[in-house]
């Protein structure tokens, strides 16, 4: 790509940021996610760039979230009415928004971004980048105030989701409490690999999760309920592999892992969760997203200090819900 073709590469937030202040700026955390950024000197790279073909001409700056890009343009301040009120770079990034708002009180955590997808991973200072981590698929992404969030994707509620779609064209319409009481009722132990590559997008995933059983030589699901239960169970067991992976990796130890987005909600999930990997899971807030974006408005604006105190806030107005490790 080069300046015949386009003048500047701007990514989704970004843009918008631009249609408000007519200024192009480039925000950190959704940079991080193009693999072109430098996760150490958080600028792009220009070797990478070359290799893919991008001139590094069409970059523009990295700001760090809480940047004040602009102020809203005279003629959309005019139409609004609102006036030329400040636009701030928040983290452009949902994860890396939703990581913001995580209660935490020190950084002995790790967090599980929990939705249809759900990301794992710990706060650090610096990127990891290893053998371990190239092995096991980790990734170094952009955090607020310049720190790395160091993560893996893992297969979320997109399993169930499947399986609602399947019930529901057979007249089966559950709500997601009807599935986590379902799920409570039963007591199915048999696991699936969420991550395996079958349960991306099968045509039938209710026949895929039989079909993973019965090749493990595992119970086959003889209810809904069970199919539901399998799936927390799974989830469950994944999150416990995946967190012994980064625990040595982490440059701290791991003493609670905070559960964010609308899983958090899931009590059975996240009770089968601290059951898994031993230690207590704080769940909330369900809407991290938002509120981290809000927050990060806020210390821009000179209201917070800096990440911590955002968190003693957000512990304060949204108390999480905590689960102990039973058995």
């Amino acid at each position: 790509i080069s300046q015949e073709v386009a003048e500047k590469i701007l990514f989704i937030p970004d843009l918008l940021a631009y249609m408000l202040t007519e200024r192009m700026v480039c925000e950190y955390t959704i940079a991080s996610t193009s693999q072109l950024l430098n996760p150490e000197t958080h600028k792009f790279d220009y070797k990478l760039l070359e290799a893919v073909g991008v001139s590094p001409t069409l970059m523009c700056p990295v700001v760090m979230p809480g940047t004040l890009i602009g102020r809203l343009s005279e003629s959309i301040a005019r139409k609004t009415g609102i006036g030329e009120i400040p636009v701030i770079a928040v983290a452009g990034h949902d994860t890396a928004s939703a990581v913001a708002a995580v209660p935490a009180s020190s950084p002995n955590f790790a967090y599980l971004s929990s939705g249809t997808w759900s990301l794992m991973g710990i706060e650090v200072e610096k990127p990891i980048i290893n053998e371990v981590s190239f092995k096991n698929n980790f990734t170094n992404e952009g955090g607020i105030e310049g720190t790395t969030r160091f993560l893996k994707n893992i297969t979320g509620m997109w399993i169930l989701e499947r399986c609602r779609e399947q019930w529901k064209r057979s007249g089966l319409d559950y709500s997601y409490d009807d599935m986590v009481r379902m799920a409570e009722l039963s007591e199915f132990t048999s696991l699936i690999n969420p991550d395996d590559p079958r349960f991306a997008n099968p045509e039938n995933m209710l026949r895929e999760i039989t079909a993973y059983c019965e090749e493990t030589g595992q119970a086959v699901p003889a209810s809904d309920a069970d199919y539901v239960h399998c799936i927390f169970y799974s989830l469950a067991n994944r999150y416990k592999e995946v967190l012994e992976i980064l625990k040595p990796m982490s440059p701290h130890p791991i003493e609670r892992l905070h559960v964010i987005g609308g899983g958090s909600r899931n009590d059975l999930l996240n009770q089968l969760t601290a059951n898994a990997i031993g230690i207590p899971v704080l769940a909330g807030p369900s809407e991290a997203t938002a509120i981290g974006n809000c927050l990060i408005q806020a210390k821009s604006a000179g209201l917070l200090t800096d990440c911590w105190e955002m968190r003693r806030l957000i512990s304060t107005a949204f108390p999480p819900k905590e689960f102990y490790p039973e058995r």
